[in-house]
């Protein structure tokens, strides 16, 4: 009878929490700033659900699959739920993780494959997003063919389910080790332990390859009855092994609210249990609701900002909520962690994954370089460590497995970064050594590189991409060496880096493919999109490949024709109007002229314009993107989220500066959105942007006063920034054409 009534109690505590989050009387500072619906329709891919900043755990509700938009798991038009999986993707084009799905339902068992041709055959139900809520660190929904109400909040690897059956008679909670986010279940695991606790694992096969997770499940009470199925065959006893195991929880008839807590890990069932016991050691839903609120709020409160315009703030703080999503923690409690040699290692530091990195080496990395510093030596150790497992740095890294997706080698650019503004909480030496034997090693075209200076077309597919993003990483690394000392390093990276003048035919004053004798490839269309003109490029064409020279502008200007024709061609591109290839990749978003916003090779262009000392022009190209091509809705970001890359762009851009070379510890000006930010930096420092006379028409900057002084630059670097003080910048109407023209007041590529 006690056992009951406090049933009732908790039933009520619970049904009452949810109802005032539905008034919003639990709504909080930043996190009420945010709204996590932003980016889940459309290309955006955006992960939604309840998680804290980079926590391994990212607990949300699942849709039936069915098809590229729905990457994340979850897509706003959908209006199925078939379970809700503790691990996600954020913003990627491909799918995968989506690991122990966990349903509840009531009346009769369903155990069949949920695809889009057959979405009942498992316990699916119908929901509305009126009865579904959303905030950082929760999520609330009505399951509508159960009458369920289902709570979720995490801590960093533990999920925390809460759910309220409208009647308990022949209730049930699905475990299904089945399903995932289009990848395969090898093998997976499920046992019962006692009356209230699980063990399991799923090995599944997707775009990573080689994929372990090991999960704990504690119940609030005893279950009735635990059966056990393999795809659609019951199984005997308490324990099972297959390719598609799933149990079946039955409750007693009296049990109408029940919790559940969810570890993960990449090591071992028991760590997964012992992470529970570390993170939720008590059943408070609330407690650990509202503590992951705090966690956003002060991780959203790092950044602080003023403006009237009510939506342009909703956006930037669900931009930099965004940012903070992944990369996911990748180590148990007690440090241990699941390495790229598969085997198991005890760290010192956090070790992350989803390191989506040729997206992020962009922005997303440089803003952590601020907003991160704690978290940026734990990143760069954990490449460091996978580079001595896997032996080179990690390119695409997700659950402990190389990817090898997209092309360079990104983290060569990170790593440097990292070294060159001042970070040295990890092996420096061990960096460089890592840098440097990434980017001399024989794969992926590389040995070309260094026989012919370029690498074939006919030997390599997406041969210009790849080489120019490693002229990128080698520029990068040039700086590196010169700041330690090693002029012979120095000297043969920087020469390496300006191996992309190999590609630049001056007759049609673009980046070409070519063979192994220095032949134009002959299949070329500058605007083309689909293959076989995209096979030299990566998600882009000629025109948009022809500005990713980061590392030298000063040079591409040269090639170009001097700043002038620079300019020129710039206004081209962004005016340029080509017919529409219907077999595009969907990746070529958020289209001005030729330039591509939803896709992040061409993330730096606007900013090029300063470089030809025209500084205004970036700032009109930065407000239009600004004000068009983000909004404040499900389908508000133009391309894949990619992880953080595409908000990061935001944060910086309309905070007023941007890292287009971010080895280099510049940040070009562009054009502020708001009239006050403050920057929260270590050693109780600040970095405020004051901006007068701010408004829609005054988008161009007229003058710069960095801590009382004028500043005559179009750029500003990271060491002021983190100094902290106070930079003024006064807009206007009209360009100022002076602002930023002389040579000497150019950002400057810094190799």
């Amino acid at each position: 009878m006690k056992c009951s009534l406090r049933r009732v109690i908790k039933g009520i505590s619970a049904v009452s929490g949810f109802l005032l989050f539905q008034s919003g009387s639990m709504a909080q500072s930043f996190t009420s700033l945010v709204n996590p619906y932003i980016g889940t329709a459309g290309h955006a891919h955006v992960f939604l659900g309840a998680s804290v900043p980079f926590g391994a755990v990212q607990l949300g509700p699942d849709n039936v699959f069915r098809g590229w938009d729905w990457c994340s798991g979850y897509n706003y038009t959908d209006s199925i739920i078939k379970g809700f999986s503790h691990t996600h993707l954020s913003g990627t084009g491909m799918p995968d993780l989506g690991d122990v799905l966990i349903m509840p339902f009531i009346g009769e068992i369903k155990t069949g494959s949920v695809t889009k041709e057959t979405p009942t055959a498992g316990p699916s139900s119908l929901f509305s997003h009126k009865n579904e809520k959303v905030k950082p660190g929760y999520y609330a929904v009505s399951l509508d063919d159960y009458k369920i109400q289902v709570q979720l909040t995490a801590t960093e690897r533990v999920g925390f389910h809460q759910y309220n059956f409208s009647y308990s008679k022949d209730a049930h909670i699905l475990v299904d080790l089945k399903e995932g986010i289009g990848d395969k279940a090898i093998e997976t695991h499920l046992e019962k332990i006692n009356d209230s606790t699980l063990y399991g694992y799923r090995f599944s096969k997707g775009w990573a390859p080689n994929q372990q997770l090991y999960f704990a499940i504690r119940l609030s009470l005893p279950m009735k009855q635990l059966e056990l199925y393999n795809n659609t065959q019951k199984l005997e006893g308490q324990s099972a092994k297959g390719d598609g195991i799933k149990g079946i929880i039955n409750l007693a008839d009296d049990d109408h609210f029940v919790q559940l807590k969810v570890g993960i890990s990449p090591v071992s069932a028991e760590n997964a249990l012992a992470n529970i016991n570390a993170e939720i050691p008590h059943w408070n839903f609330e407690k650990v609701k509202n503590e992951a609120n705090a966690k956003w709020n002060r991780e959203l409160g790092k950044i602080t900002i003023n403006t009237k315009d009510t939506t342009a703030k909703k956006i930037f703080y669900t931009s930099l909520f965004h940012t903070m999503i992944d990369p996911a923690l990748f180590n148990d409690a007690n440090g241990e962690y699941r390495g790229a040699d598969k085997e198991v290692h005890k760290g010192t530091f956090n070790n992350y994954t989803i390191l989506s990195l040729w997206d992020t080496y962009r922005a997303l990395n440089p803003l952590y370089t601020i907003t991160q510093p704690n978290r940026v030596n734990d990143m760069i150790s954990t490449m460091l460590n996978i580079y001595k497992q896997q032996g080179k740095l990690p390119i695409w890294h997700l659950a402990g497995n190389e990817t090898n997706l997209m092309p360079g080698m990104s983290s060569v650019q990170i790593v440097a970064e990292a070294y060159l503004k001042g970070y040295r909480g990890f092996d420096t030496a061990l960096a460089f050594e890592a840098v440097k034997n990434t980017s001399l090693r024989d794969e992926f075209g590389l040995s070309y590189v260094k026989s012919l200076g370029y690498i074939p077309h006919n030997k390599m597919q997406e041969s210009v991409a790849k080489a120019m993003e490693y002229c990128i990483s080698d520029g990068s690394i040039a700086l590196m060496a010169k700041k330690m000392g090693k002029k012979e390093d120095a000297d043969l990276f920087a020469k390496r880096a300006l191996y992309y003048r190999n590609y630049f035919d001056s007759t049609t004053k673009f980046f070409r493919g070519k063979n192994e004798q220095g032949e134009w490839n002959t299949e070329f269309g500058p605007g083309r999109t689909s293959h076989p003109w995209i096979d030299d490029y990566c998600e882009g064409n000629a025109w948009q490949y022809t500005w990713l020279v980061p590392q030298d502008v000063e040079g591409l200007i040269k090639l170009l024709g001097g700043d002038e024709a620079f300019v020129n061609r710039l206004d081209t591109f962004f005016k340029l109007k080509i017919e529409f290839d219907s077999n595009s990749p969907p990746d070529i978003s958020g289209m001005i002229g030729q330039y591509a916003h939803g896709n992040e090779p061409g993330h730096h262009t606007t900013y090029l314009y300063s470089y030809a000392g025209q500084q205004w022009r970036t700032a009109e190209r930065v407000r239009y993107i600004l004000k068009n091509l983000y909004e404040n809705t499900p389908e508000g970001i133009s391309g894949n989220e990619d992880c953080g890359q595409m908000s990061a762009w935001y944060i910086f851009s309309s905070l007023g500066f941007y890292p287009v070379h971010p080895a280099s510890g510049a940040y070009v000006l562009g054009s502020p959105l708001f009239d006050n930010a403050t920057i929260q930096l270590p050693g109780k420092k600040t970095f405020s942007l004051k901006v007068e006379q701010n408004s829609e028409k005054n988008i161009y900057i007229q003058r710069v006063i960095l801590n009382g002084k004028p500043w005559p630059n179009s750029y500003i670097t990271h060491q002021q920034i983190m100094q902290g003080g106070t930079m003024t910048i006064v807009m206007g109407s009209k360009p100022n054409l002076k602002f930023g023209h002389l040579p000497a007041s150019r950002p400057k590529s810094g190799f």
